[in-house]
């Protein structure tokens, strides 16, 4: 009974597993089947993508086989034009170079023609000069059978002869020479002068003792005076000069024999004016901003120089003692524009007589340098001025040339260039002030001239004579009236008057109503 259920439970399991067996094996067949319509989908798929891309790659390389054949026909065109123009040159060397064998083919034929000249023409001088032996030869013969003497006698006396006359005829020539030779160097002379003198026309300007200050009104010396005087004594004890306050209107004088003192002084009134501040340490604080700034400028001035004539390094000591000379002067005329015109002469003449234009220059700028510090050291200023140039290793020419162009007998030529140069600055007509009785003289002829016109109640110069203001009377002139008095006495003094540069006229004319509240 045991064995029985046993058996059955085998035979249901056994029919158990081959159903499930059976149902797997379908499943897995299905799957099969559908993963067979996928891939066939997907074959299908990747043949239309193929054919997709096939057509894009065929059409692509096309447009690429066009482009190339657009660009290689342009490449072509390009090489051809470039292969045509380049025959085109080899063609035109090819005719340049047939010209040139025509044209060194025919000079050939002439140099060939004339050697042939020049052949029988030696040829024919040959038999010349044999003809001429043979006859001096034989009037040699005849001249010793004449004479008894034999050719050797007859040369010597011959020779003696011709040295004594030759004696006096050199003699004579040698005369002729030296006279041509002295008259044609002053010519040169006169001429390299009056070039140098021509090419350099400088202005001159005069420095005085004094520097006006002008003032927007007369309140402005009040403010300056200061309570007491406190104000004016203040700058004057700053500056080291002399403030002069008088009836002038509208101006100040500063006086003083130093002239970068009175520059100083000049430059701070004319910023304390600007200012309106002017008290003590107002006025100590406008002075050495003033100082601060006239060294400036004098440093600047040494550079302008020194570019100016293009003398390339120069040592800064010497740059600003070079500047310092501006505010110096040498019988009236200054010291710095001297020294520049000095310089161009000098150029100018080493030029003309082929020397170094640069060193001769570089001579002429410093041959009076010394006169910069010749009121702090003792000496004359050529002196002074060689020991201090020396110091900064300045080229021999250089120094020699400060210290002996106002020598007798000057060391070396660019000495001698420099006192020229010195004496055509010195000696030009203008260059220095006339004497003082001739300047006071100028100055009431100014005053005297324009007081002589109708209308005019007073005339007086200012500006140390460079202008001429006239106070007119209201009730005799119009305002158009004074136009033309200005003209007029600007034209009078130009022809009455010799003066250097200009004169300013100014014509006032001003009424003023006066009335007292009592």
């Amino acid at each position: 009974m045991m064995v029985g259920v046993i058996i059955l439970a085998l035979i249901v399991a056994g029919v158990a597993y081959y159903a499930g067996s059976a149902i797997a094996r379908k499943k897995v067949l299905d799957d099969l089947v559908k993963k067979r319509e996928d891939a066939r989908t997907i074959i299908e798929e990747a043949r239309k993508n193929a054919d997709s891309i096939l057509k894009e790659a065929e059409l692509q390389s096309k447009d690429l086989l066009i482009k190339t054949r657009a660009e290689m026909e342009k490449e072509f065109s390009r090489r051809r034009r470039e292969i045509e123009e380049f025959e085109r040159k080899l063609r035109r060397r090819e005719d340049n170079l047939e010209k040139r064998a025509e044209y060194i083919s025919m000079k050939e034929q002439e140099i060939e023609k004339q050697n042939r000249e020049l052949q029988k023409l030696q040829e024919s001088i040959e038999a010349k000069r044999k003809e001429v032996e043979a006859m001096f030869e034989e009037a040699s013969k005849r001249l010793q059978e004449i004479s008894g003497l034999t050719r050797e006698q007859a040369r010597e006396q011959l020779m003696e002869s011709v040295y004594k006359e030759m004696r006096k005829d050199v003699a004579k020539l040698v005369a002729d020479m030296e006279t041509q030779a002295r008259e044609e160097a002053e010519a040169r002379a006169r001429e390299i002068i009056a070039t140098a003198i021509q090419r350099q026309a400088a202005e001159y300007v005069y420095d005085n003792s004094v520097s006006v200050v002008s003032l927007p009104s007369d309140d402005m010396k009040g403010r300056i005076i200061g309570r007491e005087g406190r104000n004016i004594r203040a700058f004057e004890a700053a500056t080291g000069v002399d403030v002069i306050v008088d009836d002038t209107p509208e101006v100040v004088v500063v006086s003083s024999l130093n002239p970068i003192r009175r520059e100083i002084a000049k430059m701070a009134l004319e910023k304390l004016v600007a200012d309106g501040r002017i008290h003590p340490a107002r006025i100590e604080e406008m002075v050495k901003r003033s100082e601060h700034e006239v060294e400036n400028k004098i440093r600047d001035l040494g550079r302008q120089a020194v570019n100016e004539l293009g003398l390339g390094e120069v040592h800064p000591d010497i740059v600003k003692m070079i500047g310092r000379l501006k505010y110096r002067t040498s019988y009236s005329q200054n010291v710095y524009h001297h020294s520049l015109e000095v310089a161009y002469i000098s150029g100018i003449i080493a030029a003309e007589l082929g020397l170094d234009e640069k060193l001769a220059r570089r001579a002429g700028l410093l041959h009076d340098i010394g006169k910069a510090v010749d009121h702090e050291v003792e000496g004359s200023h050529t002196e002074i001025g060689y020991d201090v140039v020396r110091r900064y290793r300045e080229p021999e020419e250089v120094l020699v040339a400060i210290r002996d162009h106002h020598s007798d007998k000057p060391s070396n030529i660019y000495a001698v260039i420099v006192q020229a140069a010195d004496a055509l600055s010195a000696a030009r007509p203008g260059a220095r002030r006339e004497m003082y009785e001739a300047y006071v003289k100028r100055v009431e002829e100014l005053e005297e001239i324009a007081g002589s016109f109708e209308g005019v109640e007073k005339a007086y110069a200012v500006q140390a004579g460079r202008e001429v203001r006239v106070i007119v009377n209201p009730d005799s002139l119009s305002d158009e009236e004074c136009v033309l008095l200005a003209r007029e006495i600007a034209k009078k003094i130009e022809s009455d008057m010799r003066y250097p540069g200009e004169i300013k006229v100014v014509v006032i004319r001003e009424r003023r109503s006066v009335d007292y509240a009592r």
